[in-house]
Order: structure tokens, then sequence, then C-alpha cells
């Protein structure tokens, strides 16, 4: 079965498991493709891609909450009544 890889380099399991610090540098801070019988296994993401990654989906989920309440009435509020 052929499978998309979604990084320009990729790295074996065994290779990973010898020198985990020479994979990760060895894509210059983008992610690597882990193989495992010449299948992605997962990705080797650096953190701070991570990082703006889970900032990036965290936007995604609040601006969907936005868009679902868009249409909702709104209701005036005093500050002093608070």
């Amino acid at each position: 079965m052929a499978a998309r890889i979604l990084a320009e380099v990729v790295a074996s399991i065994t290779e990973l498991k010898a020198n985990p610090m020479k994979v990760a540098s060895s894509a210059y801070g983008d992610p690597v493709a882990i193989l495992n019988r010449n299948e992605p296994a997962f990705y080797c993401v650096p953190a701070e891609i991570y990082e703006k990654m889970m900032d990036r989906l965290e936007d995604l989920e609040l601006l969907q909450l936005v868009k679902e309440r868009q249409d909702e009435e709104s209701v005036s509020v005093n500050l002093d009544d608070l």
C-alpha cells in the first residue's frame, strides 16, 4: 500500500533508535518522517514547530466557536452593574 509522506526528510526507526538527535537535526528544523517498513509511522517535529501547530489549532477552534455564535442575540451589559 502506498502512503503519502508529508516531509522532505525521512529516516527509519532503526536510524532514529541509533541516534535520535542526528535524525532530528538532519532536517534543519523541518519535520522528519519516521518510517517503519517503508511506511510513515510518525513524524518527528521540532518543539518550536509543534508549539506553533498547537497555537494554530487553538486559533482554528476559537474561530469555529465564533462562527457558531455569530448569529446569537447579543446582550447589553453595563460595567457599573457588575
